[in-house]
């Protein structure tokens, strides 16, 4: 008799544990757990926490709502009617308050649903806009940020919100990326020739420069040197020549003078420095 208690005792608190485990349930950080009760989902979002219902009415639906990343092989039309293959990252994130009526009118599997084809479609739209060469250009971030945009119109509405949409690799046709290289190349090499023509008509212009300030120079010169200059320059040699030991003869005719060492028996003109004489007449001797 008392074995027969117990055993009903025994499944009557198994019985009761597993209805409590059975009404519990936990929601993890991160999550949002939304009640649906008789088949109608409750207004109200639970965040991170324990949570109980009744398991005979209701259960808890549990979706994330941390940003997730969907990857998709896709075939991408240009603006030429090119097939472009590329792979794409889309992230996106679900709205916390209009979680309950993106289960209502979407259901669980929103990302097969409504997430893919809006970017399919999304994004045919917009690379059809773009010639090939323009998706390994500058112009990529302006397509990722078109197809963000257009999807968003229609998810928006449902409680996603997409975060960035992302163009990780692009493959284009063999040919054209063979033309696209020959083009940079060429394009690359037309730099290479204006910057050497450039330091050309540098190299030029520094030449005509110093050509042209060594004219002036000359003409200052020329216009600074008169006769009395000339004159004065002429009587200064002549100072230093008769500070020399040497014996010399010098033949003047009172403006160039000649100058003729007696050791040697060549003469030595000094036509840059004229060289006065402290007599006159056209020969003197010194012996200084």
């Amino acid at each position: 008799m008392r074995n027969t208690v117990f055993f009903k005792l025994f499944g009557a608190a198994v019985v009761l544990l597993s209805l409590v485990a059975q009404s519990c349930t936990v929601v993890r950080q991160g999550e949002f757990g939304v009640k649906r009760k008789l088949g109608k989902y409750d207004d109200n979002v639970y965040t991170s926490g324990l949570r109980t219902f009744n398991p005979f009415t209701s259960r808890i639906v549990k979706i994330s709502g941390q940003t997730e990343n969907i990857e998709v092989s896709v075939n991408i039309p240009s603006r030429e009617g090119l097939t472009i293959q590329s792979e794409v990252s889309i992230l996106y994130n679900v709205v916390q308050r209009q979680a309950p009526n993106l289960l209502r009118n979407v259901g669980l599997d929103y990302e097969q649903t409504i997430i893919l084809p809006v970017f399919r479609s999304a994004v045919a739209d917009v690379t059809a806009r773009y010639f090939a060469k323009d998706m390994h250009s500058g112009s990529r971030a302006e397509i990722e940020v078109s197809i963000r945009e257009l999807m968003m119109q229609t998810l928006e509405k449902k409680g996603i919100i997409v975060e960035a949409v992302l163009l990780k690799s692009i493959v284009l046709p063999r040919n054209l990326t063979k033309a696209i290289e020959e083009k940079l190349e060429a394009e690359q090499q037309a730099q290479r020739m204006e910057f050497v023509l450039l330091q050309e008509k540098q190299e030029a212009e520094r030449k005509r420069i110093q050509a042209q300030g060594l004219s002036d120079a000359n003409k200052i010169i020329a216009e600074g040197l008169s006769q009395e200059v000339l004159q004065f320059k002429a009587l200064d040699a002549w100072l230093e020549l008769s500070k020399s030991p040497n014996a010399k003869v010098i033949i003047t005719n009172g403006s160039v003078p000649t100058m003729m060492d007696i050791d040697q028996p060549t003469s030595t003109t000094m036509q840059p420095r004229p060289i006065p004489s402290r007599a006159t007449g056209p020969v003197l001797g010194s012996n200084e």
